[in-house]
């Protein structure tokens, strides 16, 4: 076996076997997926105008006609849900790119130069990592005004100390590794040793904090949105929606609330269980 077949790490077929005997994980795709496919198709497939009133029928419970109810204010909950899923998902999916790609890059750069540079990388972090990222997204609220744009930038850097730490850690382990001296032996350079061998055996490590920090993303931007400070009105958002049926759960139409609530709680544990079975099977192949 040649030393880039050792450094890609080929995923043993237990491993192979068992992802496709977990079923759990099988429904936690499909379920992910869907989600995903509602944010990407959602606004064109609704059967009304999201943001279209109706004075008669106001909290009107489920329907053919409208099979999720009605609002507040008399307009199709589901229709406002598919619109909603779009912000609801894509942000998240923005901070968890956002905060991979500088996380992951700080801790390769502190792992392959080790020293003053990982001392002050290692620094800067810890600075990043005393900040709650929710007061951090507020303050960039209220300096930037309200809106997705200012949560999603605040808590992609309110992320990073997360993914910097667990990646220079896998980093640092792989750079001891033997197939990396001979490596160096070789001749090899430096960036093919990072892009070619570094990178790829970091995977499934990225994929798995990518999984759990969209979790905590979307955990994060719903409760902004809940608060007023995301995603502003008529525009759907899971979070907003849940904020404004809080007088209809009193009233006993809680569906303005509960569908959102429920799909919010749905989409994380979905993505949770696909990082949890990412990061055991992560942890076989290094066995």
């Amino acid at each position: 076996m040649s030393v880039a077949q050792l450094a890609a790490g080929r995923t043993p077929r237990a491993v192979q076997r068992a992802a496709r005997a977990d079923w759990l994980f099988r429904i936690a795709l499909v379920v992910f997926g869907l989600v995903a496919l509602a944010a990407a198709l959602g606004p064109s497939v609704a059967s009304y105008d999201p943001n279209e009133l109706s004075v008669g029928d106001i909290n009107g419970v489920g329907s053919l006609a409208h099979p999720f109810g009605t609002d507040d204010v008399g307009r199709d909950i589901l229709s406002r849900v598919l619109a909603g899923a779009r912000t609801s998902v894509i942000a998240p999916i923005a901070v968890v790119l956002l905060s991979t790609v500088l996380g992951s890059a700080l801790a390769i750069v502190a792992a392959w130069f080790g020293g003053v540079v990982r001392g002050t990388i290692a620094r800067v972090i810890d600075v990043i990592f005393a900040i709650p990222g929710l007061v951090l997204a507020v303050l960039a609220v209220a300096m930037f005004g309200k809106g997705v744009v200012a949560p999603v930038i605040a808590l992609s850097i309110a992320y990073i100390p997360v993914v910097a730490r667990l990646t220079q850690t896998a980093a640092s382990r792989e750079l001891g590794k033997p197939y990396i001296a001979a490596l160096r032996v070789q001749g090899v350079s430096s960036l093919a040793i990072c892009f070619r061998h570094l990178v790829p055996a970091l995977i499934p490590v990225v994929a798995a904090q990518v999984a759990v920090g969209f979790g905590y993303a979307m955990l994060d931007l719903a409760a902004i949105s809940f608060l007023g400070l995301g995603e502003q009105p008529p525009a759907a958002d899971w979070g907003s929606m849940i904020a404004s049926g809080q007088a209809g759960i009193l009233a006993g139409a809680p569906e303005q609330s509960m569908y959102p609530a429920i799909l919010v709680v749905i989409t994380v544990l979905s993505v949770s269980i696909i990082g949890a079975r990412i990061t055991t099977w992560a942890e076989e192949k290094e066995r």
